[in-house]
């Protein structure tokens, strides 16, 4: 059992800068299908031929929006800065046009955001007032102050805020000062950045060295607020991984899965452990590993034409022929012959035997007279199709292009056609008794290390039962279900044809966008095909655009992959754990995951009881990361996923949290780890180097450091299953005689949220919630100018009630907490 602390004031509640960002260029772009090499420290993705990298910033959310529709890959390893959100692309020079079109920004070399490090003196000209106790009218307030170290370096990160950040004539700016350790002065002033996100403040920060702790901290505002604060130790040091015990027995994966192994060895561990493992297969099979067969006959002007079989490839398309046979005469009617799997398409000539077929007639006989052999065919893209289409030099074969292997990939053949998805599920009780951690892999075919991360961790459940007691108390104690590849289809074409697929491979696109060269632009986004947040309601992070590795689908839970996920916590309603498993950001986050840009309007913040105890949670997990080699998430990626970086519209984190009430984490597995020899941070990538320098990125040390922290994941869930003691709360500093107004807050012994009433009513479930002042900041504070009785309880994320008062029953114990707070004159 971790220790707790006892007495949580519900103030600070404990944020997010990733790594490098990766571009396969706009949709339509035909990359080649070459890989990186193995011990690449960038991501192992398709670079196009003449393409470079190249460093961009976008203005916000509304920006990445635009440019994601326009099929550039910018979705994941991004990074906030004050002013907006830094990347990185690969582009060649006619992309580099197209971005500098949509307004993007190209950095040079050394341009863009980097944390200072130096003290700059600070603000030159303040106007102070005395430093004072967090009040109701303070302008200033620290959200965090946080100390940690990796690799033998000292870091401190602080969030701050002001509540005159808006203003921008003069833009305000803060100051932040630190001690050298307790009974020490302020000193090393810095100017903190400020941050705006779609146009509205969010907060002030900094992150930067230190050799020594700092006891406190000071944070001075230009229009004269000043606020201290102590500064608290991010993550436990030392805390022993179930690693750290010598009988343990990890370390099971020795390099990447694609699907057909992670599902045959899910499979083989349940016939293994008949006694506390099993499968569960979902109902609805994928869309599948299969594509039509197709070809672009003519170029690409108007004279072309797009083809597509009925049949898929392996199911007869890849026989077809099509041939353009120009016949000798005049006056000859448009007509196509079949025979077998061979189409002849005989053109027509005019009163002078010139060619008289156009790309537009051609593809209309081809759909009606080829024998149903093709159930597509079309001018070009966004061609009319007005030319006349040329004879070919003979039979043109058709292609669903899936029998080309990418160079690197594993041997096999992958199976054709749709997939049903198995989820291993292991727990000594899986009749509903215990609470139920779904871990989801692999939305995100690209992503290979959360499939390595998760099977290590079903591995170590299985392999230490007998023989690990803390095994054992989770085995006994939870209800686990894996998913080690929720988008099998997309990662079979990440492995064997397109690494840096992301999406699955459905191909929703009408004609315009339907030709073979945009066959890497094709699928739907799974994490962003759900109901609540949704870019269908208008919030941002999700693209209409069928080639937009962000396109949401034609609807809400269109794809069979997430009408799975639905089905399966509705199924198992034990279900209250779930962690969306991704990389490669090194962030950790939870809801509020999107918002509508125009007034950064997010989905309903969660109550400030359940936001501590993700707080809390995150913590556990991080330091069980740290305890493998001392990589850190920052604070600053970690929070609600849409205030530390970016919206991510109907993500399935919103829904299972907001539609069925279950702790639903997003993981981003890799991203930075800080480099001592260079002093810097080094970015991950989706598919890095599986041995590398342990120190740094390698996708064996990122499978062990974050299978620490899934296991601890699952002893966070058997210990909310075993909690059955009622919160306590108070307010501070408490009911009694004032002789003028006073500042309150609450206060509660753990992670726990309150329900209160200032009219003398009862309070109920549907009285007003103790709230946070802000996103990211602590427990308001309410300001009482006359005599006022407070009546509330709270409820802890177990659902135990203060005191078991019942809210629910109006009885006449009324065994509430209560405290009058008295002004006398």
């Amino acid at each position: 059992m971790r220790p707790v602390q006892r007495r949580i004031a519900l103030l600070a509640l404990p944020a997010l800068v990733g790594s490098v960002l990766m571009a396969t260029g706009p949709a339509g772009a035909d990359p080649a299908g070459s890989a990186a090499t193995a011990g690449s420290e960038r991501s192992r993705l398709e670079v196009p031929e003449a393409a470079r990298l190249v460093r961009i910033k976008l203005t916000g959310a509304d920006m990445l929006d635009k440019v994601a529709a326009a099929g550039f890959d910018l979705e994941h390893g991004l990074k906030r800065v004050p002013t907006g959100i830094e990347g990185e692309a690969v582009a060649t020079a006619e992309q580099v046009a197209e971005l500098e079109a949509l307004g993007v920004e190209i950095l040079g070399d050394g341009e863009g955001f980097v944390w200072s490090e130096e003290a700059d003196g600070g603000l030159q000209t303040l106007r102070t007032k005395a430093v004072q106790p967090l009040t109701h009218e303070e302008t200033v307030r620290i959200a965090r102050a946080d100390w940690f170290t990796t690799k033998g370096q000292g870091f401190l990160y602080v969030e701050a805020r002001t509540t005159e950040g808006a203003q921008t004539n003069p833009v305000v700016s803060m100051q932040l000062e630190n001690d050298s350790g307790p009974d020490t002065s302020f000193g090393s002033a810095r100017t903190m950045s400020r941050f705006v996100d779609s146009g509205q403040y969010m907060f002030h920060r900094n992150l930067f060295k230190l050799d020594a702790r700092p006891s406190q901290i000071r944070v001075t505002s230009s229009t004269g607020g000043v606020a201290t604060g102590y500064v608290s130790n991010w993550l436990e040091d030392g805390a022993p991984p179930l690693t750290a015990n010598p009988a343990y027995k990890w370390d099971f994966v020795d390099g990447y899965r694609h699907p057909q192994q992670l599902f045959s060895r899910a499979e083989e561990i349940a016939r293994q452990y008949p006694d506390i493992a099993e499968i569960v297969y979902l109902p609805n099979k994928t869309n599948g590993y299969q594509r039509k067969a197709q070809a672009t006959i003519g170029g690409t002007g108007q004279s072309a034409v797009v083809v597509s079989s009925a049949a898929w490839g392996h199911e007869g398309g890849n026989d077809i022929t099509v041939e353009f046979v120009d016949r000798p005469g005049a006056n000859l009617p448009l007509g196509v012959e079949v025979a077998g799997k061979a189409i002849r398409v005989l053109l027509a000539k005019d009163a002078s035997g010139a060619a008289a077929s156009t790309a537009a007639q051609v593809a209309a006989a081809l759909e009606s007279q080829s024998q149903s052999l093709i159930d597509r065919a079309h001018p070009y893209r966004t061609n009319a199709g007005t030319g006349i289409v040329a004879a070919t030099s003979g039979p043109v074969a058709l292609t669903d292009f899936l029998d080309q292997k990418r160079v690197g990939a594993p041997e096999g053949e992958v199976p054709r056609g749709p997939a049903t998805i198995p989820v291993l599920r292991i727990g000594k009780h899986r009749d509903g008794r215990n609470p139920g951690v779904l871990i989801q892999a692999q939305d995100h075919a690209r992503e290979w290390v959360p499939a390595t991360t998760s099977l290590e961790s079903a591995e170590r459940l299985v392999h230490n039962y007998r023989s690990d007691r803390e095994t054992k108390k989770i085995v006994d104690n939870t209800d686990i279900f894996f998913i080690l590849s929720n988008n099998p289809d997309g990662a079979n074409y990440s492995f064997y044809n397109f690494a840096s697929q992301r999406r699955n491979m459905t191909n929703h696109c009408p004609d315009d966008n339907a030709d073979p060269a945009r066959r890497n632009s094709w699928g739907v986004d799974l994490n962003r095909n759900y109901r609540v947040g949704s870019a269908h309601d208008g919030y941002s992070g999700g693209s209409n655009s069928c080639v937009s590795d962000t396109y949401q689908g034609p609807e809400k839970l269109s794809e069979p992959e997430s009408k799975n996920i639905i089905w399966l916590v509705e199924k198992y309603s034990n279900i209250k754990f779930m962690m969306s498993v991704h990389s490669n950001g090194g962030q950790l986050f939870w809801q509020p995951g999107a918002y509508i840009a125009d007034g950064r309007i997010t989905t309903p913040r969660p109550p400030l009881g359940d936001e501590a105890f993700y707080w809390q949670s995150a913590a556990r997990i991080l330091s069980q990361v740290k305890a493998h080699r001392q990589t850190v998430v920052t604070p600053e990626n970690v929070g609600g996923s849409s205030d530390v970086l970016y919206s991510s519209a109907g993500n399935v984190r919103e829904d299972l949290y907001y539609t069925y009430g279950i702790y639903a984490f997003g993981w981003e597995v890799g991203g930075s780890v800080y480099n001592p020899a260079t002093g810097n941070w080094q970015g991950g990538s989706f598919q890095p180097a599986w041995v590398g320098n342990p120190d740094l990125v390698s996708g064996h040390s990122e499978t062990m450091e974050y299978a620490n922290g899934i296991m601890e994941m699952f002893r966070i869930a058997a210990d909310w299953g075993k909690d059955h003691q009622n919160p306590t709360s108070q307010l501070v500093p408490g009911g009694g005689k004032y002789t003028g107004p006073v500042d309150m807050r609450f206060e509660t012994s753990e992670p726990a949220t309150i329900y209160y009433t200032t009219d003398g009513s009862r309070p109920t479930l549907e009285s007003p919630r103790y709230a946070a002042t802000e996103f990211r900041e602590p427990g308001q504070v309410f300001h009482v100018t006359e005599t006022t009785t407070f009546h509330w309880f709270s409820v802890d994320s177990a659902g135990n009630i203060e005191q078991n008062y019942d809210p629910s029953k109006n009885d006449k114990r009324n065994n509430y907490r209560t405290a009058t707070i008295t002004i006398a004159p």
